[in-house]
């Protein structure tokens, strides 16, 4: 019987310890993680330390660092700095000036991608390796609209490279690195966020652009240089900053992987950037545009007008069609829409999932080839012309005015007229429009010249 009592109590004795142990140390170190003011609140809070805190990037930094180079750019410029898309150093009397960006290798062989304002204009461009190896480079090819180019160095040996991701994959929050070569600083790390995708930053001329954001420090320097996930694969190419002092306050964009890769392809098989289109005007859904058109849907892309002849004509969109989703990916506004289809090209099949007197329907569409451009600040569409069209109007090159984009200009002049020079360079397509409206500085007047309809040559001036 004593024997039973001695048991007993050190039972009790045991039991109290273990108890006494758990208030004391265990419950009181997991109550550390709550908020003081959150520990009586009826909303359910995790007890457990937040994701990420003790995120490495260190793997995805090594496999990155060597395939980022830096690029320099012997040019000569004329006046100071002009947007947010130009970098290095300037000098107002026109003399030879040095200015330096970063670079992203893509193949063992020697294939690099970096922006076009990183490349353009130079007589002379030089790549140098994480381990000082200095080349000389070939511009293979370029688009201005993208901001995207592609350049070649012949080295002694294998090179590392960044493999592409899939920026369609990107989430809100993701963990990124922005490798570059920011003032001139080689192998530069910085870390972030993804803080938006599909972002307009609407500074062009043309279409809407659709570029992730991040807050990775980016810098003058950083142009062309690599935005990589967690696992050290190619995201981005860091393109811009919004500053009005030219350096980063917290926001930074980049062209999303996809798009690039597409660009790059299109160089590489083609000679140039094979676009496709859907077929569509139309715009974001706007408050405006719920109140006067009485819509149900506060998102999507709402279609105003379909391009007669093109894919979405034939596959039966219609006017006033909402567009939800593209290949399952969701579309909230207009550059989420301009952002895939420019990851395509023409031939290719899209699904659109659309909205339609409140009923939804999916339909297949074939992409068509970009055959019209629309230029805001001229008021003006264009087309190729055709042989015909330049014999008629007895011009040698140009082309076609499909249409004004504003009630000021006199369409019954211009429509239908050949515009045969902007600034007095040679227009002989719409590709060498897009690209001498990219490349003029915003600031100087815009002259074209053209042949009306009575086939008399003309100048306009736009201030």
């Amino acid at each position: 019987m004593k024997k039973i009592a001695n048991l007993l109590f050190v039972s009790i004795l045991g039991g109290a310890v273990t108890l006494g142990s758990y208030k004391l140390f265990i419950e009181e170190e997991a109550e550390q993680f709550l908020p003081q003011e959150t520990q009586n609140s009826f909303i359910p809070v995790t007890k457990t330390p937040a994701y990420g805190t003790n995120a490495d990037f260190t793997e995805a930094a090594e496999k990155t660092v060597h395939a980022v180079v830096h690029v320099k750019n012997v040019a000569v410029f004329k006046g100071g700095p002009r947007s947010i898309w130009e970098y290095g150093q300037y000098n107002n009397g026109g003399r030879a000036l040095q200015g330096a960006g970063s670079g992203v290798i893509i193949t063992p062989d020697g294939y690099i991608v970096t922006n076009n304002h990183v490349i353009d204009g130079a007589s002379e461009i030089e790549v140098t390796l994480n381990n000082n190896k200095t080349y000389k480079a070939e511009v293979i090819g370029s688009d201005p609209i993208s901001d995207i180019a592609l350049i070649k160095v012949d080295a002694d040996e294998d090179l590392e490279y960044i493999p592409f991701g899939n920026s369609n994959n990107l989430e809100l929050g993701e963990w990124v690195l922005a490798v570059g070569n920011p003032f001139n600083l080689k192998s530069t790390v910085t870390a972030g966020i993804i803080s938006a995708k599909a972002r307009d930053l609407n500074v062009r001329d043309n279409s809407p652009q659709s570029f992730i954001q991040t807050d990775a420090a980016i810098n003058p320097g950083n142009s062309g240089g690599a935005l990589v996930n967690i696992n050290g694969e190619l995201i981005g190419i860091n393109t811009a900053i919004s500053s009005p002092s030219g350096s980063y306050i917290g926001y930074a964009f980049a062209v999303p992987s996809n798009n690039a890769r597409k660009i790059v392809e299109d160089i590489m098989e083609y000679g140039d950037v094979q676009k496709g289109i859907l077929g569509i005007r139309g715009g974001s859904i706007t408050q405006e545009a719920i109140r006067e058109l009485k819509l149900q849907e506060s998102q999507g892309v709402f279609v105003s007008e379909v391009t007669p002849g093109s894919g979405a004509e034939e596959s039966g969109i219609r006017q006033n069609d909402i567009i939800k989703k593209i290949d399952n990916i969701e579309i909230n506004k207009f550059s989420d829409l301009t952002g895939y289809i420019n990851s395509k090209r023409p031939g290719d099949e899209v699904k659109v999932k659309l909205v339609r007197d409140g009923k939804e329907r999916e339909l297949s569409v074939k992409l068509t080839k970009l055959d019209v451009l629309a230029i805001p600040v001229l008021g003006l569409e264009v087309a190729n012309a055709t042989s015909e069209e330049l014999k008629t109007y007895k011009a040698p090159n140009g082309v076609r005015i499909n249409r004004t984009l504003s009630e000021e200009l006199p369409s019954s002049d211009l429509v239908g007229g050949i515009i045969a020079e902007i600034n007095n360079q040679k227009v002989s397509s719409i590709r060498d429009v897009e690209e001498i409206m990219q490349s003029r500085t915003k600031s100087n007047p815009i002259v074209i010249t053209y042949f009306n309809q009575r086939g008399e040559k003309q100048r306009m001036i736009w201030r």
